[in-house]
């Protein structure tokens, strides 16, 4: 029983880990469709980042927000929590959307719509795990601040296109 006790908060954190990393690996493949192509050809704004810098930036915000879900599980599971994770989960979808929005259907306009809907997700997801836990709140922080930065170069690129 005691052994059960310590082995569920790490199978919940694998968990976190392995929902993360899911949305990760299905946005990277809509995205895989078009980054070679389609986007290489669209005009993009002087500050745009080089492509290179993409994959290891998502990597380190889904591995942080898997970590914050996880802290907020551990403080009453999904009865207790479940207007966190929810909003978790409800912020989670809207990342996979942008990524089928912008890459897949090759939609700028509608992306920018869906990632200022995925922004505000990201600011209330940060706020109702800040209120529960700090570091939860704290490890949500670069992905607001990297999405912020995405909603900006998002709208440049649906205006110079």
């Amino acid at each position: 029983m005691i052994v059960g006790e310590a082995i569920r908060p790490l199978i919940a954190l694998v968990v976190f880990l392995g929902l993360t990393l899911a949305v990760s690996l299905v946005g990277g493949a809509v995205t895989a469709t078009s980054v070679g192509t389609w986007y290489q050809d669209l005009a993009k704004p002087v500050f745009n980042p080089p492509d290179w810098l993409f994959a290891p930036v998502w990597s380190t915000l889904f591995l942080l927000m898997a970590v914050a879900g996880w802290r907020v599980w551990r403080l009453g599971g999904v009865k207790v929590r479940s207007k966190e994770l929810a909003a978790f989960a409800f912020q989670l979808a809207l990342n996979l959307g942008w990524s089928v929005v912008f890459f897949g259907f090759r939609a700028p306009a509608w992306a920018f719509m869906e990632i200022v809907a995925l922004f505000a997700a990201i600011v209330w997801t940060t706020w109702v795990f800040w209120r529960c836990d700090r570091w939860a709140g704290v490890l949500m922080l670069p992905y607001a601040v990297w999405v912020a930065f995405a909603l900006v170069l998002n709208g440049a690129i649906w205006h110079l296109n």
